[in-house]
């Protein structure tokens, strides 16, 4: 690993990356380096401690929340979505069950459609961002959409599926999807600073998101004002490590758990990957991916429990994760 702060260095520089960079061995962390701007307008920069945005990487704090559910007997694998929606959301297919949402089989049609829509920064929600909150209120954007295909024939990313997941999991629970993932899986993975923070009263540490490498402009009318079971949370590199280390040491879900959700259940070949239950895996090994894309978000992290070596990027643009990754990738064997 000689060399890689410098080069990782001289990439951010030549990328105007804005974000932070993390690579840890075993205890040892390697690379911990933080570039660019916060917050533009009052020139805050970036910090190793900046909490940033993770879009889809909360796809893998959803999955173990609804594994903890399960283990608690309040939900299984099979418990359709139907038995908890009761009359909502009638486009679903009765037997939609927990499995085919966490796998992306359910076929149940997408409010973000990541197979149909454009750029993402020019996508636009259906509703007022500032009228999703809360789970619940995700109801008006996730109806009406037809079924992609019968449940378990293929494969299609679905964002509408974990909001589904989160919608149930509150329900059954008696508890809001955001506390679930605070008390199931931040606070016995010690991630002190990850939360499901509203875009309109974000606290000083937290960097605002861009929608271009320079400028002000920003992604507050883009995304929700508060994330649900897709997206939205918001986390550090040092509590994305903390995650990976609960996860593989039984502290979250029991270890038979996570072998079972890191064990492809479709192969994805456009992706050069596998996905399991909310975890991506390596087409060729086993490391372990969690990665998130969204209107001024880039974020993705890797992590090989055989060596125990992680690497995390998060970035505060929307492409600027993806330079330094890929480096990283190259780099780690990854």
């Amino acid at each position: 690993m000689a060399g890689l702060v410098d080069s990782v260095g001289a990439l951010a520089a030549d990328t105007r990356f804005s974000g932070v960079v993390r690579a840890d061995a075993g205890d040892d962390v390697v690379v911990a380096g933080a570039y660019g701007y916060a917050n533009r307008a009052f020139g805050v920069p970036n910090t190793c401690d900046s909490q940033f945005a993770i879009a889809s990487g909360v796809k893998g704090l959803t999955a173990l929340t609804i594994v903890s559910l399960i283990e608690q007997g309040q939900l299984d694998l099979t418990t359709t979505a139907r038995s908890v929606l009761e009359a909502d959301l009638p486009l679903i297919d009765d037997d939609v069950t927990v499995e085919h949402l966490l796998e992306h089989r359910s076929g149940i049609g997408d409010y973000l459609d990541e197979d149909a829509h454009g750029e993402i920064d020019e996508y636009v929600l259906a509703v007022p961002v500032y009228e999703l909150r809360n789970t619940e209120q995700y109801l008006r954007v996730l109806d009406g959409h037809v079924r992609k295909f019968e449940p378990d024939t293929e494969f299609s990313y679905s964002n509408g599926g974990y909001v589904v997941l989160a919608l149930m999991a509150e329900r059954i629970s008696g508890t809001p999807f955001h506390d679930l993932v605070e008390q199931r899986v931040c606070v016995p993975a010690g991630m002190v600073d990850t939360g499901f923070l509203q875009s309109d009263e974000l606290p000083g540490r937290a960097a605002v998101g861009y929608l271009e490498a320079e400028g002000l402009r920003t992604n507050v009318l883009h995304l929700p004002v508060r994330g649900s079971g897709d997206g939205g949370i918001y986390s550090t590199a040092a509590d994305v490590r903390a995650l990976w280390v609960a996860m593989f040491s039984g502290r979250i879900v029991a270890e038979h758990w996570v072998a079972r959700m890191i064990s492809p259940c479709s192969v994805v070949p456009a992706q050069g990957m596998r996905y399991g239950l909310g975890f991506w895996t390596h087409g060729a090994h086993d490391a372990v991916t969690l990665e998130g894309f969204d209107a001024g978000v880039s974020f993705r992290t890797v992590h090989d429990p055989l060596r125990n070596i992680t690497h995390t990027v998060l970035s505060n643009t929307s492409n600027g994760a993806w330079p330094i990754t890929r480096h990283l990738d190259e780099q780690l064997g990854m």
